[in-house]
């Protein structure tokens, strides 16, 4: 696809005369720095033509410009002409053939079992000409975290995170992506052997996409695994505005059964400040906004399954700073893949924990045969509550009813709150006005009681029977199964004085 090219500049006449001090005092530091540059250089050097622009200066193609007067001058450019040649050298790459020719187009049901996206789906494709042709747009969009919680986000095809792509090993694949942000981008296949001018970093595989504009990924898939997809331009912002998603690529011979249950969690991290409709993705830490696939719990999907499911847990992050340590209650698992490769069943090792640092993907696999309603969640305690504010006076232990009598007669209604710690603090959240656009510390009715936790959390529910995978509602016990209070005679019987 073309796009109708604009002469952005006109060529410069004169040059801007010297600023005086007041001037460089107002404009501040980085417009200084720009201001000095552009009075220090001749007049032909203050032009810029962006691509197919005409000016008066002497021309240059440097990365998308033409610069005059400048001089500059590429890096030589190394590597020999002609087809790329799949690597092979490195044994550990998970392959299940060693040609990739003439495979016919992955098809899912036939090839591979789709995976499981709880509140995301899978990006469609059609095949022309034996290759999968697959379409994202990259946009703007207002996304739901939880209820009660919006954001104006960046996401592919509308989405946070945008859509999983599948593969299989040996397919033929070309992705479209349309830029409809107001900002250059590109796409980094995150993990994925492929042409180093595919690999999606703007202006080190491949010039930027201007806004309005259509690239074309293409390349033969040769690993299998667990991978995922970023913005690798302005990649604080981009990342931290949503631009992010999972890739999952299936075995073409697999060498070990298929999974029942495949599931994709896609981990992440926002700043939204109570009252407002942005991330900030400025800061460094203290995230108050900890998702899976997009959402923070209670407004997170449960994993749902059947006794005796094979079930495969695909987990990426790409949080901008923090790692996340997935702790699964009621079971234990075996890790079995890495974003480098599969690794032998012989070296797997079981867990009830698996920790995915930033960067990363982790697969874990199980069978689920302890049925329940079981906690997963990040095991950073932060992580787990909603909007949780920091810097705020320690008042944990101390007897405030006397300054809750005096502060009553200021301010009607008053009470000291995080006295007995801040799990009681949701319930009390919902009698109060809140700021507009805010869920602090919010969390959810449960079957018992409040569940106070919110966050990087989701329910791995699993049933003896189930007649469809949707959500079966909160597990019934069994009758003895369920802890409750002490009776009398059951402190009597084992000599427990409280």
């Amino acid at each position: 696809m073309s796009k109708k090219k604009t002469d952005l500049t006109k060529e410069t006449k004169t040059a801007r005369p010297a600023m005086t001090r007041r001037e460089a005092i107002g404009l501040g530091g980085a417009a200084i720095a720009g201001a000095a540059i552009a009075t220090a250089l001749p007049a032909s050097a203050q032009t810029m033509n962006h691509r197919g622009s005409s000016s008066g200066a002497k021309k240059m193609d440097h990365s998308g410009h033409n610069m005059g007067a400048m001089k500059m001058k590429n890096p030589a450019v190394s590597g020999k002409a002609g087809e790329y040649t799949i690597p092979t050298s490195n044994d550990f790459y998970a392959r299940s053939v060693d040609n990739w020719d003439n495979w016919e187009p992955g098809m899912p049901g036939r090839d591979y079992t789709p995976v499981v996206i709880p509140n995301g789906e899978a990006l469609p494709f059609k095949v022309v000409d034996g290759v999968k042709i697959f379409q994202m747009d990259v946009r703007e969009v207002m996304h739901e975290f939880a209820p009660g919680l919006k954001a104006v986000c960046w996401g592919y095809n509308g989405m946070l995170p945008g859509p999983v792509i599948e593969a299989v090993e040996g397919d033929k694949i070309r992705i479209y992506v349309t830029n409809r942000l107001n900002a250059k981008t590109s796409v980094h296949w995150h993990g994925l052997i492929l042409p180093s001018g595919m690999d999606g970093v703007g202006g080190l595989s491949h010039r930027k996409m201007d806004p309005g504009e259509t690239f074309k990924y293409e390349w033969t898939i040769n690993q299998h695994g667990t991978f995922m997809y970023h913005s690798h331009t302005d990649t604080m912002t981009q990342e931290g505005m949503g631009l992010t998603g999972m890739f999952i690529v299936h075995p073409r011979r697999p060498t070990e059964p298929r999974p029942d249950r495949d599931f994709v969690l896609m981990m992440n991290e926002f700043d939204i400040k109570p009252g407002t409709y942005r991330p900030d993705p400025n800061v460094f830490s203290g995230y108050n906004t900890l998702t899976l696939n997009g959402r923070c719990f209670p407004g997170t999907a449960p994993l749902v399954a059947k006794k005796g499911d094979k079930v495969k847990l695909r987990v990426g992050n790409l949080s901008a700073m923090d790692h996340h340590p997935l702790h699964m209650h009621g079971h234990a698992f075996q890790v079995t893949e890495t974003d480098g490769g599969l690794i032998p069943p012989e070296r797997r090792w079981p867990e009830t924990t698996v920790l995915v640092t930033v960067g990363q993907t982790r697969a874990v696999e199980l069978i689920a045969d302890n049925p329940g309603d079981w906690a997963m969640h990040c095991h950073m305690t932060h992580h787990t509550m909603n909007q949780m504010g920091h810097g705020i006076p320690n008042v944990l232990g101390i007897n405030h009813e006397k300054l809750d009598w005096k502060m009553n007669n200021i301010v009607p209604g008053y009470m000291t709150m995080g006295a007995t710690g801040m799990g009681g603090m949701a319930k009390h959240a919902g009698m109060m006005e809140m700021p507009e656009n805010s869920i602090p510390m919010m969390g959810t009715p449960g079957p018992h009681d409040y569940i106070a936790m919110g966050g990087m959390v989701t329910v791995f529910k699993v049933r003896d029977e189930l007649s469809s995978y949707d959500d079966p509602g909160w597990y019934n016990a069994p009758k003895g199964t369920t802890a409750m209070a002490a009776t009398m005679a059951d402190l009597k019987r084992d000599g427990i004085k409280t």
